[in-house]
């Protein structure tokens, strides 16, 4: 969506908080010994004691208010009985919506003791998140993000996941643009205009450069080739100052 007034700044970034605190939370609970649904289950009563609805489940039926991906997945984990170990690398994936409006936000957490590489993997999983936000700006191409992304990404010896996009978001989860690419796009012409809504969520990776069906169920997606993958994503307005992030805890 492209925002035309106060009231739709303010009702975004009221459900962006939310979706930053979601994450939060959550994150504050992880520890080795839960289970996905008991991580799940405390991002549910976050949002709705804040009187937000899952954006997942409103959309798409998705089993679960939240996505949380550990390990070999890469994306959409469906929250269930798995247990969380020491080592693990688990994105939580956290969109909501409140009166209307659409927020979404991820992260992803490495659960003591974790090795040095994925270590800095995460550190700079955020590093391109960022690099990524910090071109928004009013009139600038769309693929000055993914270039940014592209090219820390290849000066550091990562890949990244080309089939997972970033896209518009605002009156509903998935919008106008559609398809962002958090990588090298020579086909992205399109320009950022005052207003414009939407995501930015690189997935970093260790070797992987597809996210594809797993065998288990119709939701998850798993890196190929299987290796370690961080997603970092924000939701955030393009500006003539430049980028206004809503998706950031007070």
């Amino acid at each position: 969506m492209v925002i035309s007034s106060e009231d739709e700044l303010t009702k975004l970034k009221d459900i962006g908080r939310i979706c930053a605190a979601a994450v939060q939370t959550m994150a504050g609970a992880l520890e080795p010994g839960i289970t996905t649904k008991e991580l799940d289950d405390i991002g549910r009563r976050f949002l709705e004691d804040n009187g937000a609805q899952s954006a997942p489940e409103v959309c798409y039926q998705f089993p679960g208010a939240t996505c949380i991906s550990v390990n070999e997945e890469v994306a959409h984990g469906i929250p269930g009985s798995r247990v969380i170990q020491a080592g693990d690398l688990v994105n939580i994936d956290v969109s909501a919506v409140k009166d209307g409006f659409f927020s979404d936000t991820g992260s992803s957490f490495a659960v003591p003791p974790i090795t040095k590489k994925v270590e800095r993997l995460v550190r700079d999983g955020k590093r391109a998140l960022w690099l990524g936000v910090n071109q928004v700006k009013t009139g600038e191409p769309l693929a000055r993000i993914g270039n940014a992304i592209g090219a820390f990404a290849a000066k550091n010896r990562y890949t990244l996941i080309a089939n997972l996009a970033s896209h518009g978001i605002g009156r509903s989860l998935h919008e106008e643009p559609q398809e962002l690419s958090t990588w090298p796009d020579p086909d992205e012409t399109r320009i950022m205009t005052e207003g414009l809504v939407f995501t930015i969520e690189p997935f970093l990776s260790l070797g992987g450069h597809w996210a594809e069906d797993g065998d288990g169920d119709a939701w998850t997606l798993f890196s190929e080739p299987r290796a370690p993958t961080v997603q970092f994503e924000h939701t955030l307005v393009a500006t003539r100052n430049g980028p206004l992030v809503l998706t950031l805890a007070d």
